[in-house]
């Protein structure tokens, strides 16, 4: 079978492996989509995350969807059943899995995270039961790959207070992420939704998405509030200023939750008194807990349009094209998904 392997920074080739044996409980799926996620992009563009580095050739992706080849009675799974599949397989057995953190487990295997996890950029790949959600027969291969990141969105709102109600919300990044933020951000924003982001047509799609106001510089939120800052602020980008600019943005005594990496895995120099003086409750969120069945309601009932969000389509044959556009915002290009196996799948 085919794969897309990331052999370097920004080098991806096409390359061939056996198709994968299920052992055990594990579950062989045929790959529907995949989408490219931010994370995604540091590996082809730095090669690295911070300590997770590519060092042999690497197959990526974490946020997708699949078909079952074989009909698993035991899971209730025909086949041919879309469904889609948490990357995460945390070890259950940490003090992290007993709290509830399954998200934080330092034994996670993690799919489509170097050096030691492969992902699905791929036509056929194994998971164990755990992994797999099942989805309503409406959902299409693409809703089912974009309830990863809906799902690390439902968890920083999470952090954020969910149940809590905000005079006023900062979304900053409005990239895939960042606009599930401000989706989720509206049930919970009382007075008014900012949004910022460099990218014209970025601020725009967040205007469609329901942000009061948008504009490419933070310096706007200062404006709009009348020197207060706001209540919440919830970082969504790739820039080492997006934790001072998160920071500058809130109010005294405001929350900040991180959810973006930053280029490098550094944030720039920060004023360490502008955080004490304004006392800020700051938040850094890695990838999500048990939310799949929350992002699977918010995307069936239509509370959260994931659709909107993604704007090109590639043959697994064109991978490198699925990371470049939106690494140098090609075409408007928001999320991109890679079709493995796009002559199967007419629905995607």
């Amino acid at each position: 079978m085919r794969a897309a392997y990331i052999h370097g920074i920004r080098d991806i080739r096409i390359g061939e492996k056996p198709v994968p044996v299920p052992v055990g409980d594990e579950v062989l799926l045929r790959v529907s989509a995949v989408g490219v996620c931010g994370s995604d992009l540091h590996y082809y563009k730095e090669g690295a995350i911070g300590h997770a580095r590519i060092t042999q050739p690497f197959i990526a992706g974490h946020e997708f969807a699949g078909r079952v080849v074989e009909d698993q009675p035991a899971l209730g799974l025909k086949a041919g059943q879309l469904v889609a599949v948490d990357p995460a397989k945390p070890c259950g057995q940490c003090e992290w899995c007993h709290r509830g953190h399954v998200n934080l487990c330092p034994h996670v295997q993690f799919l489509g995270s170097p050096p030691h996890t492969h992902g699905a950029m791929t036509e056929y790949i194994v998971v164990s039961p755990s992994q797999i959600y099942p989805v309503p027969d409406h959902f299409t291969p693409v809703q089912a790959v974009m309830l990863e990141p809906l799902g690390v969105a439902i968890h920083a709102m999470d952090l954020a207070g969910s149940k809590k109600l905000f005079e006023t919300v900062a979304i900053i990044g409005c990239g895939p992420i960042g606009l599930c933020l401000l989706q989720l951000a509206r049930m919970m924003c009382k007075k008014a939704i900012y949004a910022i982001d460099p990218i014209n047509y970025r601020t725009e799609k967040a205007r469609q998405l329901g942000a009061d106001e948008v504009a490419a510089d933070h310096a706007a939120i200062a404006e709009w509030t009348d020197g207060r800052g706001v209540d919440l602020v919830l970082e969504a980008t790739n820039s080492p200023e997006g934790f001072q600019i998160a920071a500058q943005s809130a109010r005294i005594g405001g929350r900040v939750v991180l959810v973006g990496i930053p280029d490098g895995d550094q944030y720039a120099p920060l004023s360490a008194s502008l955080l004490r003086r304004k006392g800020l409750d700051i938040r850094l969120s890695r990838r999500m807990g048990h939310v799949y069945d929350r992002a699977i309601q918010l995307v069936a009932q239509g509370l959260v349009d994931v659709d909107c969000l993604v704007t090109h389509r590639f043959d697994l044959q064109h991978a490198t094209k699925a990371f470049s556009y939106p690494s140098e915002f090609v075409d408007g290009a928001l999320k991109t998904i890679i079709l493995p196996n796009a002559e199967q799948e007419t629905d995607s």
